[in-house]
C-alpha cells in the first residue's frame, strides 16, 4: 500500500509537452454487451491500442444517451477507477448514478508517461513528465466510435477528471468546445504555461478545488510536493475561474451556497460559487473545499488515512459524482 502512494504522490500531477492536433483514426471492434456491469474494450487510434471502459444502462429503448468522460489521475488505471483493484474509488460510483440517470460513461486510459504509468496529455506545455500522445484525438474517437454504436446524444457529452485528468478536461474545453457540452475539473487549475492553441468559445466548466491542496497549489504556482519545475506551473483556481468568467459572459456577482458539514474532521465546509447566464446559457461553477487536500470529495468512497499522509484531508460533505452530474444534466450544446 505504502509503495502504491508513493507512486501515486510522483504520477497524479503528470504534465505533458503538448500536442494539440485533434486527428484519430479509428479502428472497427465489437462492443460487447454490458448486462448492467462495465466492460474494459480496446480501440485503436492513430496506430496505437487505447483502453477504455465503458457502462451502458439498461432499459434505454427510444431516447438518446448523453455521455459522461472521466478521466484519472496521473498513474491510475482503468481498474483503479471502476474499484478492482481493492482501493477507493469515488468515480466508480457513477456506474450506479448512470444506471439510475440514464447515460453512458466511459472511462478512458491515457498512455504511459515517464515512470511508464497511464497519464494524458494536457495543456502545461512546461512540464516534462508526461506521455505526448494525441489525446484530443483519442477521445474524438471515442465519440465517434460510440455514436456509431449506441444512440447518442452528440449535444449532451461531456468530461470529469481529477487531476491530471482534470488539466485535460481542460484542455477539451479549450481546444474542442463545439464538441464537449460542459466539463468539469477537480483538483486542477488553468495552466500558466500553454502549448494549447485555445478556441476561445464559450462553454459551461466547474471547479472542484481544496484549499489545502499540496500536490496542485490553490494560489497556483509549480506543482508536486515538493514543487517540482518539471511538474509545470498553474494558474490560481480564483484566476482560472475568472478566464471562464469572463470568457462565457456570465454574471459577475456569483449565487453562493454553504453544504452542510456532514463531517467536522474533514478540514472544513464545502462552498459553491455559481457564475450564472453566461452565452448560450452556459454557467461557471466554483467548489472551495476548505481545508481539502488533493482527492475528489465523497460521503462514500473515503480514502485511508495514509492517503491522507500524503495527500491532505478528502472532504466527506458532498458526493463528487453527484454534484457534477447535477451540473451536467441541463447542459447541452447550442
Amino acid at each position: 500500500m505504502i509503495s502504491w502512494v508513493i507512486e501515486t504522490i510522483c504520477l497524479l500531477l503528470f504534465i505533458p509537452l503538448i500536442s494539440c492536433s485533434s486527428s484519430g483514426a479509428e479502428k472497427d471492434s465489437q462492443i460487447i454487451s454490458t448486462h448492467n456491469k462495465p466492460k474494459i474494450l480496446k480501440i485503436e487510434v492513430d496506430g496505437i491500442e487505447r483502453r477504455f471502459a465503458i457502462f451502458v444502462p439498461d432499459n434505454t429503448e427510444n431516447r438518446l444517451l448523453p455521455i459522461i468522460f472521466e478521466l484519472h489521475g496521473g498513474g491510475v488505471y482503468i481498474e483503479d477507477m471502476l474499484g478492482e483493484t481493492g482501493k477507493k474509488s469515488p468515480y466508480k460510483l457513477w456506474i450506479e448514478l448512470a444506471e439510475q440517470e440514464k447515460f453512458i460513461v466511459v472511462y478512458p486510459e491515457g498512455l504511459n508517461g515517464r515512470y511508464r504509468k497511464p497519464t494524458w496529455n494536457d495543456c502545461r506545455g512546461d512540464c516534462l513528465v508526461s506521455s505526448e500522445a494525441d489525446d484530443v484525438g483519442f477521445i474524438e474517437a471515442l465519440i465517434e466510435f460510440l455514436s456509431s454504436k449506441y444512440p447518442v446524444d452528440k449535444k449532451r457529452i461531456y468530461v470529469s477528471g481529477t487531476s491530471n485528468g482534470g488539466f485535460m478536461a481542460l484542455r477539451l474545453a479549450v481546444t474542442i468546445p463545439e464538441k464537449i457540452a460542459a466539463v468539469a475539473s477537480v483538483a486542477a487549475a488553468m495552466p500558466a504555461v500553454s502549448s494549447c492553441n485555445y478556441v476561445h468559445k464559450p462553454i459551461s466548466v466547474l471547479f472542484m478545488n481544496g484549499t489545502d491542496d499540496n500536490h496542485m497549489p490553490y494560489n497556483g504556482g509549480v506543482l508536486g510536493n515538493p514543487p517540482e519545475p518539471e511538474n509545470g506551473t498553474v494558474l490560481s483556481t480564483e484566476e482560472s475561474v475568472n478566464y471562464w468568467v469572463e470568457l462565457d459572459q456570465t454574471e459577475k456577482e456569483p449565487e453562493y451556497y454553504v453544504f452542510n458539514d456532514l463531517d467536522p474532521d474533514d478540514g472544513g465546509i464545502v462552498e459553491k460559487f455559481s457564475y450564472r447566464n453566461g452565452v448560450k446559457g452556459t454557467e461557471v461553477v466554483l467548489y472551495r473545499i476548505n481545508g481539502g487536500g488533493h482527492s475528489a470529495p465523497s460521503i462514500r468512497e473515503r480514502f485511508s488515512s495514509l492517503y491522507e499522509m500524503y495527500f491532505n484531508k478528502q472532504n466527506h460533505d458532498i458526493e463528487m459524482t453527484e454534484q457534477v452530474w447535477d451540473f451536467f444534466k441541463n447542459k447541452s450544446l447550442k
